[in-house]
């Protein structure tokens, strides 16, 4: 009895104190069991000492949070007290004031604060992000300059000090990691990305309190922490978060964790996945209750069955092969990226509205107006959009080329633009927010490129046309080799895709991250026989596909998926999905995935059945095996002849092509002689396409340094017997990409 007393609880981010109500209430029972037990033994003393709010801490950031929590537990102890005592009223006075709920913020502490000023001490005022109006010329909402607020800027900022207690409990804020900024201001959140440079800044809120609690729980000044957080947790930026503490000198581990459930958000009603984790020190193995079932119940939650199972609980919050220790390989670096970040709706345009603006009758727009494809249009139905690219043109030379495209550009983005808080994106408005430059240049010189939705119900790739623009909610991959798509699209590398990405949303969809899912991947060491099998199966099987959804528009890729899910588990199928099997040919779409998976696991020498934690024990050790080789110098690159020149983010080596400066450049001027210019040396004609295409690239960037004409004939003539109309023809492909 004398410990349960003795116990402190602390809930750092308490609300109105649902979460110290409920550990309180559990206390009690204990304390019950306790007191039943004493008074077997004859023991009536022990019944007049009670565990009374005093006991259960909080911080909370509003005031009137805060006075609610209060008297939540002293209304929740007198209920206890009645309950268990009949009519014996408590010791006087009846509530007292402990100061255990403390109004103030979980994370910094501050010295002061006042409104962000100019140098003339004029408020810096931005939009509130929330308001909008119609605009005039387009009738769209566009962010309404009028609504401004005014960041705060801390001074004198430290990391908070939180009461000692025995354990730690909440559910802290959600607000994801781009939403930070947003809901909370520039300024408190450049104080708290100072305050835990630790932390990735783009981590979500919650992870700052998972951070501070396992940082108390390491040094012994708490003995568990336990919090419910979003299921993104296991998500990249947050997952390193996590792994710094299991993996640090002073080691964490997981004592029980459920890594998705469903769950009604208070707020507002809706529904949302999260994660609770429980965190103890050192070093040991955990509880991980897995949902294995859930359904609709008469009010609004959802009815959920777990299993559980015992072991290490690794920082994806799985248990078994070890993913999360796999590193990013050499051989597969600057190939994937995510799709184009527009920043805005009004890049998108349908055909009607692209030859308004000049598209077939404009030369050169269809350089900049291209077909487009988002997650939807690959998972679901393509809708026909166009996206208007104006990466490599300045807002000058698109005003003066495509006067009818920067208007509409100037009327539909322009006003979203301003009101961004990041200056590239208000001085850049016309080209997309994130252009992917670094990654463009892979694409060049390709017909075809790898993509593949990186969030969905199914886990498919499939080829797309060089001269679509993806989305940023497709991961793009620069390979064109059909080799790449049947080992993609096989039962290993998704098992792995699966295990290595999170699961966003309601729908608990796994998400496709290239730098987990792609960049450590280790390829099978194939020979050209297995490659030509792989390849050939990966052709079959992409031309199917798409000539079935030819064939009959109604019919999806996750529908299709979901018909050969259903037959793989040997479910019967529904009426529709008896159609979409006729229609879509699902069996013999299954029969070429079968022969795929065993084709590829022939590649890697392995047995076609294993079970899926086999493969991705096999996959963690060679992914280590093939990291030792690149550290040698062996690097199995994916595309050797991109991969490493410069241009693929390789270091830089000097160019032998040096062109003569102009005489102000030098320091020579008026009634000075100067000095003859030597010619500049002529590159040799490199031998491949892509060596080629990065040659061109590079010398035109030279000649756009010097000032000297842009022209085919000139960079032609840095070469020696460099072809003019192949010179032409990069050029040509380099202006589709937006690159010339």
């Amino acid at each position: 009895m004398t410990e349960l007393l003795q116990i402190r609880v602390l809930d750092p981010a308490c609300g109105s104190g649902n979460f110290l109500y409920v550990t309180m209430e559990h206390m009690k029972r204990l304390e019950g069991e306790v007191l039943q037990t004493l008074a077997s033994y004859g023991e009536r003393q022990a019944s007049l000492l009670q565990i009374d709010p005093h006991q259960f801490l909080g911080l909370e950031v509003n005031p009137r949070a805060a006075h609610i929590t209060e008297m939540v537990l002293w209304i929740g102890f007198l209920q206890w007290h009645y309950r268990t005592h009949g009519n014996v009223n408590p010791p006087e006075p009846v509530i007292r004031k402990f100061d255990n709920i403390q109004n103030r913020d979980a994370l910094i502490a501050y010295q002061g604060w006042h409104y962000a000023s100019d140098e003339n001490g004029q408020p810096i005022t931005r939009w509130d992000e929330l308001t909008y109006k119609d605009d005039p010329a387009t009738g769209r909402k566009i962010p309404d300059e009028t609504a401004q607020t005014v960041d705060e800027v801390y001074e004198g900022v430290t990391e908070a000090k939180w009461p000692q207690a025995d354990f730690i409990v909440g559910n802290p804020p959600f607000a994801g990691g781009a939403l930070k900024r947003k809901f909370f201001g520039n300024g408190y959140f450049d104080a708290i990305t100072k305050t835990y440079a630790a932390l990735p800044e783009s981590c979500d809120f919650v992870m700052y309190w998972w951070h501070k609690a396992a940082a108390l729980v390491q040094e012994g000044q708490a003995r568990r922490f336990g919090f419910i957080t979003t299921n993104s947790i296991a998500q990249v930026f947050n997952r390193r978060a996590v792994a710094s503490h299991l993996e640090g000198q002073k080691p964490l581990h997981l004592a029980f964790a459920i890594p998705d459930h469903p769950w009604v958000d208070a707020t507002d009603g809706a529904a949302v996945r999260i994660a609770m984790t429980v965190g103890a020190k050192g070093a040991g193995e955990g509880v991980l209750a897995t949902v294995v079932d859930e359904h609709e119940t008469d009010g609004r939650e959802r009815a959920v069955s777990l299993t559980e199972t015992t072991g290490v609980i690794h920082a994806d919050l799985r248990q078994g092969a070890d993913i999360t220790r796999a590193i990013a390989l050499e051989a597969n670096q600057a190939l994937s990226s995510q799709g184009m970040k527009l920043h805005g709706e009004g890049f998108i345009v349908k055909p009607a509205e692209a030859a308004h603006l000049g598209l077939g009758r404009i030369a050169g727009l269809e350089r900049h107006i291209r077909p487009y494809r988002n997650g939807r249009d690959i998972a679901d139905k393509p809708r026909g959009r166009l996206v208007i690219d104006l990466h490599g043109l300045s807002a000058d030379q698109v005003r003066k080329l495509y006067p009818e495209v920067y208007q509409w550009v100037y009327t539909r983005v322009k006003p979203q633009r301003d009101a961004n808080n990041r200056a590239s994106y208000r001085d850049n408005w016309w080209i997309f927010g994130e252009p992917r430059k670094d990654f463009r240049p892979a694409l060049v010189g390709l017909p075809r490129y790898i993509a593949t939705v990186r969030v969905a119900k199914h886990r498919f790739f499939a080829f797309l046309d060089a001269d679509i623009i993806p989305e940023s909610r497709l991961m793009a991959l620069a390979l064109d080799d059909a080799y790449y798509l049947g080992v993609l699209s096989s039962r290993i590398h998704v098992c792995w895709s699966l295990t290595a990405g999170a699961y966003h949303g309601v729908g608990h969809d796994p998400t496709y991250n290239n730098t987990l899912c792609f960049d450590p991947f280790p390829f099978p060491d194939a020979t050209p026989k297995q490659q030509a099998r792989i390849r050939a199966l990966a052709e079959k099987l992409d031309a199917h596909r798409k000539a079935r959804l030819a064939l009959h528009p109604d019919l999806t890729m996750t529908g299709l998926y979901n018909v050969l899910e259903a037959l793989r588990a040997g479910r019967a199928l529904t009426g529709i999905e008896k159609v979409i099997h006729e229609n879509g040919l699902v069996s013999i779409l299954r029969e070429l995935h079968d022969e795929l998976d065993a084709a590829v696991a022939d590649a890697y020498g392995w047995p076609a059945d294993l079970p899926d934690e086999e493969i991705l024990s096999r996959l963690v050790a060679l992914n280590a095996a093939r990291a030792q080789e690149e550290q040698q110098g062996n690097i199995r690159w994916l595309r050797p002849d991109y991969q490493t020149t410069p241009r693929a983010g390789r270091p830089q080596e000097q160019t032998t092509l040096e062109l003569a400066e102009p005489a102000a450049a030098t320091g020579q001027g008026k009634g000075r002689k100067t000095a003859k210019a030597k010619p500049a040396p002529k590159q040799a004609w490199p031998a491949g396409p892509l060596a080629q295409t990065q040659a061109v690239r590079a010398a035109l960037d030279t000649l756009r340094s010097t000032g000297a004409a842009l022209t085919p004939e000139a960079l032609a003539q840095c070469f020696s017997r460099a072809p003019r109309a192949r010179v032409q023809e990069i050029l040509q492909a380099l202006g589709t990409l937006g690159m010339a």
